[in-house]
């Protein structure tokens, strides 16, 4: 990969067990969790005696020089070089979307390998040790308990907090407080045990370096051609769903996390095998789909979006898929970050954008919903407990100017849509039709021309008149109309067709700046926005709106360009990658599409901020877009630096190859 990762993925597997590196070489500082909090690993060689620092600080160890760094969808790959030797490093997380097992079981990889560059004989020896901060909100909350095991071939060193409070807090600026994390070796040589040692590290609230006295686990073996270890996380519960505590998928049916630490360790050249042909695959679609840069940008964005999920069954033994939503304020199932995602997933599963779907409806057919509202909610609760929504809730009610009505139905119909279509039944749908009647309904009154509502931009305050969320309406009443024809109930469908396109025609008078540009909003002459929401019609070909008004917007992008991508719209400098990626797709050439990405591929390129791939981002500066905010854990309400990183939104970028395969044309 030529691009230059603004944040490393090391460790993906959910939004609590997630280490990423933030530094251009492994072994030149903390690895941190996605939230920035210290998440400090470290791993050290000793060749022939002489300790050398792989990765993480390790004080008073010379770092061995790394020469090469490189990044797929599913494996990060390091090299070093020293003292006679090559090492190269590859973590990998299983996050194949075709294998729910697979997907679900908590085991990242950490392989190995050496190469002598001299010719000559080398005793080479590695130490992995994990700090105390992988089981810990923040290290120090809790004393921590340890155990070494040995379970078939397997040494492994246990480690979690005393208190074990499983699911005991919500919260965005939050980590896991329960649970054991397991660090294990096979290698006959291998030792594993306990340390504790007093070292500099971020801290994660004031992001300043501070002594702290840690418990580590540690594990070592001698390398013969290639050394495997494993990291894996039993998190006892996963997931509160409205009062009932949800395991994980792997152990739906009471499995052994050492048992499948034993499978993870055997079948590894398997799995191994599996992610690389997924990852080329993925690369070579990508690149016939958008180009070189595009496809490096999916790789990036490829474990982040699956990560920051959790995979449960509910007690029907049915998929939920529970995103959370990433330093923006930590709900959980969030409809406008499920909408942007959803491409990745509508490429390689679908039931799991029903597995997102499912908690909201569980929400909409609540009596309390049902008795108040008329629109679709905004989210299930704030992870990992999803007990009803809690965007906009205050003293034991929701208020009304921090919902979102029409983003959220026509979300949600977008995504029923395309369900159906990627599937080619309308099954699902056929579950919920009284629910998704009341949304087309609400569409119908309030979408031409929609009140002082918030939308999936929320950052950005109210705005009445919103043309692009006219235009998720529109889309909103396609998607109804597409349903019903897959009903059989074509009359239906052409009444909502001809709605949709009545309602576009309509659009594109109010809309219009007069220069063959169109608004951010309706009574907002002069103004711009991307109109991102009418990418569907392209994609379904239900030529809702017509093309020459579509040519005609995107023709005067142009001269709104910035050095990292055209803004969001002219109230800021600022972007959203997500939207940039949809806005792209609507150009009717790869060479244009390449052209207005391109910016993107640059900003994550050669950003300052080294932070997991952002959405939210100044288009002029090339830094993301930062804000304090309260964080909502009890135990720590300290006013935190943040920004939207590690966001579900980055598999919208996906978009174009969701195009390029053809999947949602409509038969």
């Amino acid at each position: 990969m030529r691009l230059r990762p603004p944040a490393t993925p090391l460790i993906t597997v959910d939004p609590f067990f997630n280490v990423w590196c933030e530094k251009d070489a492994l072994n030149e500082g903390d690895t941190v969790h996605w939230t920035g909090f210290a998440n400090t690993i470290i791993a050290t060689a000793e060749v022939d005696g002489v300790p050398y620092r792989l990765m993480g600080r390790e004080r008073g160890i010379p770092a061995m020089k790394q020469v090469d760094a490189d990044v797929n969808a599913l494996t990060t790959t390091y090299v070093f070089e020293g003292a006679g030797v090559r090492l190269t490093l590859l973590f990998t997380s299983s996050l194949l979307l075709d294998d729910f097992y697979l997907l679900t079981r908590p085991v990242s990889y950490l392989e190995i390998k050496r190469e002598s560059l001299d010719r000559k004989k080398h005793t080479v020896r590695v130490s992995i040790a994990v700090s105390e901060q992988i089981c810990l909100d923040v290290a120090g909350d809790d004393e921590v308990v340890t155990e070494v095991l040995s379970h078939g071939k397997v040494k492994s060193v246990k480690m979690g907090s005393r208190g074990q409070k499983i699911l005991d807090h919500e919260g965005d600026s939050a980590r896991i407080d329960w649970g054991y994390f397991y660090l294990s070796t096979n290698e006959a040589s291998g030792e594993v045990g306990v340390k504790t040692e007093t070292v500099t590290s971020y801290d994660g609230i004031a992001r300043e370096d501070k002594e702290m006295t840690m418990t580590f686990v540690t594990a070592a073996a001698e390398i013969g051609s290639s050394t495997l270890f494993t990291f894996s996380y039993d998190d006892i519960a996963s997931i509160q769903y409205f009062g009932k505590n949800l395991v994980s998928y792997w152990n739906r049916n009471g499995e052994r996390i050492t048992d499948e630490i034993e499978k993870a360790f055997a079948d590894y050249k398997r799995v191994l095998a599996r992610c690389a042909a997924f990852s080329d695959r993925l690369f070579l679609d990508a690149v016939r789909a958008g180009g070189e840069k595009y496809a490096e940008l999916l790789e990036l964005a490829y474990r982040q979006t699956i990560a920051a999920h959790k995979l449960v069954l509910d007690e029907n033994g049915e998929v939920l898929f529970i995103s959370k939503e990433c330093y923006s304020n930590g709900c959980a199932a969030t409809v406008d970050v499920s909408y942007p995602s959803i491409p990745l997933f509508l490429i390689y599963n679908p039931e799991l954008v029903k597995g997102m779907m499912r908690p909201i409806y569980r929400v909409a057919e609540s009596d309390v919903w049902k008795r108040k509202y008329d629109f679709a909610p905004h989210d299930a609760g704030r992870y990992p407990l999803l007990n009803g929504q809690m965007y906009g809730y205050k003293d034991g009610d929701l208020l009304d100017e921090m919902q979102m009505p029409v983003e959220e139905c026509g979300n949600m119909l977008v995504m029923e849509a395309a369900v159906a279509i990627a599937e080619g039944n309308v099954n699902f749908a056929k579950q919920h039709m009284d629910i998704l009647d009341n949304w087309v309904k609400y569409l119908i009154e309030n979408g031409r021309d929609p009140e002082n509502q918030l939308c999936t931009d929320d950052f950005a305050g109210h705005l009445a008149h919103n043309c692009n969320l006219t235009l998720k309406a529109i889309m909103g009443l396609a998607c109804y109309g597409i349903l019903q024809g897959m009903l059989g109930k074509k009359r239906e469908e052409k009444k909502y067709i001809a709605m949709a396109r009545d309602m576009a025609k309509d659009w594109a008078v109010r809309a219009a700046n007069g220069d063959g540009s169109y608004r951010l909003a309706f009574d907002r002459e002069g103004t711009f926005s991307m109109k991102y929401n009418i990418v569907w019609d392209k994609l379904f070909g239900t030529e809702i709106m017509a093309r020459e008004i579509i040519e005609s917007e995107l023709a005067s992008y142009a001269r709104h360009m910035h050095p990292y991508g055209m803004p969001l719209d002219n109230r800021e400098p600022y972007t959203k990658s997500d939207w940039l990626v949809w806005t792209a797709t609507l150009f009717s050439t790869r060479e244009e599409f390449e052209a207005f990405i391109a910016p993107l591929w640059s900003f994550f390129h050669l950003s300052p901020s080294r932070v997991p791939m952002t959405d939210w981002y100044w288009t002029l500066s090339g830094e993301h877009k930062a804000y304090e905010s309260r964080s909502y854990n009890p135990l720590h309400p300290e006013r935190v630096l943040k920004s939207f990183r590690n966001r579900t939104v980055q598999g919208g970028l996906f978009i174009k190859l969701l195009e390029h395969k053809g999947i949602m044309k409509l038969k």
